[in-house]
């Protein structure tokens, strides 16, 4: 049934149309963010954390909604293939929302392929330059590349704006790399 939903998708007369502004949710998002800053407990940041979701994932129209759920879908089943060919279609679609790269990058990281998720994720952050898991994946994505000193620059701009980030245990060994420069 998924891959005739994904055949149905990648074939659908949505393509020739043009994708509509993702909707702005910049005010709600940055609440959140505030909350998240002034939270007590790693727990309510969790919470509050998993509340900014429901905005980075709400796509610009139903069509790249259901591109979006695919791949996502397809990623937690482990089927990345089947999880680029719908996020892949999803950026051609709408190559203006933050939210196709980021999970585009979120599978070539997966995969250990870190040269093809960066560029995803600089332009995520370049939509979206707000957009926490982007910078949290970047940092971890330039760790992936070697690149420590410039994993800790796009780590502390994700830990300015959540300070509860799981990866801020990492933040003091890449600083270590930055003196050693």
């Amino acid at each position: 049934m998924k891959h005739a939903i994904l055949a149905l998708i990648l074939a659908s007369p949505a393509v020739a149309q043009t994708c509509p502004d993702a909707p702005d949710h910049s005010d709600a998002l940055d609440t959140l963010i505030e909350a998240v800053q002034e939270a007590q407990t790693e727990m309510s940041a969790r919470q509050i954390s998993n509340d900014m979701w429901q905005y980075w994932a709400d796509a610009p129209d139903d069509y790249a909604q259901e591109l979006l759920d695919e791949g996502m879908s397809r990623r937690a089943a482990f089927d990345y293939d089947g999880a680029m060919k719908a996020l892949d279609a999803l950026v051609e679609y709408c190559p203006t929302f933050a939210e196709g790269y980021n999970q585009r990058a979120f599978v070539n990281f997966l995969r250990q392929d870190f040269a093809t998720a960066l560029p995803d994720l600089d332009r995520a952050i370049e939509l979206s330059p707000r957009h926490i898991a982007a910078l949290a994946g970047r940092a971890l994505t330039l760790v992936g590349l070697e690149r420590k000193a410039e994993a800790a620059l796009s780590l502390r701009a994700a830990l300015a704006l959540n300070p509860w980030l799981s990866e801020r245990a990492l933040l003091p060994s890449l600083e270590e790399s930055e003196q050693e420069l």
